[in-house]
């Protein structure tokens, strides 16, 4: 978590128990460039067998990684458990309501990424939210002891 990250999450059990159910991700932000946290993330995701899905309009028909590219999260065909999401905090809202609308189990707000109105919402719906923290490097906290 940032240094000075006042983000709300939920306790460590709650986080690992959301890193060992979770089969399904959707990484919103993908990058295509290999230097990008969005997409080192997304190969040690599907390098762990996970199925990634990528969302970014930008970059639909594309090939990165040789995953699945779409548009938007409307756009992904079955369930979601996590969707992880690298965008700027600003616009998390939208993608909060996207995530909810598909029914998704949790999202995952990489590290600088907080919005508290948006995450009360989302948990009010139902669905599990972790802001300003590293999916991998909580993977490698809570998932390798």
């Amino acid at each position: 978590m940032g240094e000075n990250s006042t983000a709300t999450n939920p306790q460590d059990d709650v986080v690992k128990d959301i890193l060992s159910s979770m089969k399904r991700i959707a990484v919103v932000g993908i990058s295509a460039k290999p230097d990008r946290a969005s997409h080192g993330i997304a190969r040690f995701l599907q390098g762990q067998g996970f199925e990634v899905i990528g969302v970014n309009p930008l970059l639909v028909g594309q090939d990165v990684l040789g995953l699945p590219i779409v548009g938007s999260l409307a756009e992904v065909e079955g369930p979601i458990d996590v969707v992880n999401v690298f965008r700027r905090s600003e616009t998390v809202p939208p993608v909060m309501e996207a995530a909810i609308a598909v029914g998704a189990s949790s999202v995952w707000l990489q590290e600088e990424v907080v919005h508290e109105e948006a995450t009360a919402t989302a948990r009010e719906a139902g669905l599990k939210v972790i802001q300003d923290r590293c999916i991998y490097k909580e993977w490698l906290r809570l998932m390798n002891t």
